[in-house]
């Protein structure tokens, strides 16, 4: 199985909210067949009338159906909910909650169960499976109350946007691994993202300015660069002794017919070699394109989803600064983790030190004007949200390293004047040029 079908299943195994359920109920079937043939070697029977047992069985299975359509409709209100209110975006992470999926899969086992009990119940009842399938409508019950205060947290704007922050956080310690100060060791690999000393050493020719000699591959259909098979394309430039350049970045949309790789070779060695053996397609099968963004390699995308909940609630028709203030939290968190990090210099060199791969990713100024400028922008004249972002800038100002400071310098004076500018009065100037974690609460 290539990479790119592993990716394309794996993906589709994340999202996908029917294939648990499915298989509990086949499961269910199973598993009472199991027991009812050793009851009937056995010869167990249960003393309770069939009339009892049978009316009892109905009962449940008609319960345990309600719970089934009701996580469906939570399914569909939180969709209308977190686009509405939220963001279309945070939809993703609705289907991919693990207590919801989990609770319709028990849901759908135990209703599966009781219909397969009650269908073996005549003359006589089967006791373990009668008992099994009683008990389980209970542990359904249980669940069902759990699932209910789980779903009231998760559509509240703070646990949604804690869900995002925790993924981003997650994405962030996946895609960028190495601390600033070393402390974290790199991979094992021989296959090493590159310093910028190593990487300017020891590309060939230039390879990112010599686009003209370069073998270009194009997109064969559109969609969005959700991921790359980083080992992969780095293995095959070095058997390929070429360098394989990724045009788009992950997150970008690609047109078919627009550049998705450029293959550089050496002075002189035209595409000679083992290159010539590799096909297009080898090479597209590397990069998996989808519909919309996905977090798995793009850890701007939890920035992005973030923004925009902060966006829409400072939109007119919402007016909810107080929500702003809250993606800000999250925002503050994955800026102080990110600029605590090493942040790739998109190539990727093999154990001699030669450049295999380049490709793109965000710096630490597209993450902070990506996380800051349009919340100041919307946001600008509440003096909740400027004094949250204030708050934040001043504390990543004295948290991070001097080289991440700058722009964040450059923040807090935009900042400054925007305040300066829509604030009239200087009593509400001076409140709004406070620094306040809470917005409105507590002077810093």
């Amino acid at each position: 199985m290539t990479w790119l079908n592993r990716y394309r299943l794996k993906l589709y195994l994340e999202n996908s909210i029917w294939i648990l359920p499915v298989l509990a109920a086949l499961m269910a079937i199973v598993v009472v067949r199991i027991i009812d043939r050793f009851e009937r070697y056995e010869g167990w029977r249960s003393l309770i009338r069939p009339e009892t047992a049978q009316t009892v069985l109905a009962t449940m299975t008609a319960s345990l159906f309600t719970f089934i359509v009701f996580v469906a409709s939570v399914l569909l209100i939180a969709m209308q909910l977190a686009s509405a209110q939220l963001s279309p975006r945070i939809i993703g992470f609705i289907f991919r909650d693990r207590v919801t999926r989990y609770s319709l899969t028990l849901f759908v086992f135990c209703f599966s169960f009781s219909i397969a009990a009650l269908a073996r119940i005549g003359d006589t009842v089967p006791s373990i499976t009668t008992r099994v399938a009683a008990y389980s409508g209970v542990v359904s019950l249980a669940a069902f109350l759990y699932l209910i205060d789980h779903v009231g947290r998760k559509l509240r704007p703070s646990g949604a946007l804690s869900v995002v922050g925790a993924a981003g956080r997650s994405v962030i310690e996946h895609v960028y691994p190495r601390l600033l100060d070393g402390s974290a060791a790199p991979s094992s690999s021989s296959l090493q993202p590159a310093s910028e000393a190593e990487a300017a050493a020891a590309a060939p020719d230039d390879a990112r300015a010599d686009v003209a000699a370069a073998r270009v591959i194009v997109c064969d259909r559109d969609g969005v660069v959700l991921a790359f098979d980083f080992a992969g394309l780095a293995a095959f430039a070095q058997r390929s002794n070429c360098v394989v350049e990724l045009v788009p970045r992950v997150g970008e949309f690609v047109a078919s017919g627009e550049p998705l790789f450029r293959l550089h070779y050496g002075t002189g060695s035209g595409t000679g070699g083992d290159a010539d053996a590799a096909t297009d397609d080898v090479l597209r099968r590397s990069v998996a394109l989808g519909q919309e963004r996905t977090l798995e390699q793009d850890p701007a995308f939890a920035f992005r989803i973030i923004v925009d909940v902060a966006s829409k609630a400072l939109s007119p028709a919402i007016n909810d600064p107080t929500t702003a203030v809250l993606a800000i939290d999250q925002i503050h968190r994955l800026l102080r983790d990110i600029g605590r990090r090493y942040l790739d210099d998109d190539r990727v060199c093999d154990a001699s030190g030669a450049v295999r791969l380049i490709y793109r990713t965000p710096g630490w100024d597209d993450f902070v004007h990506l996380a800051i400028t349009e919340i100041r922008l919307f946001g600008g004249g509440s003096i909740q949200v400027a004094r949250r972002l204030r708050a934040m800038l001043d504390n990543l100002i004295q948290v991070l390293p001097p080289a991440r400071t700058e722009v964040l310098k450059q923040e807090l004076g935009l900042l400054n004047r925007f305040t300066a500018r829509l604030f009239a009065e200087p009593e509400d100037r001076a409140l709004a040029t406070c620094a306040d974690l809470q917005g409105v609460g507590a002077r810093h």
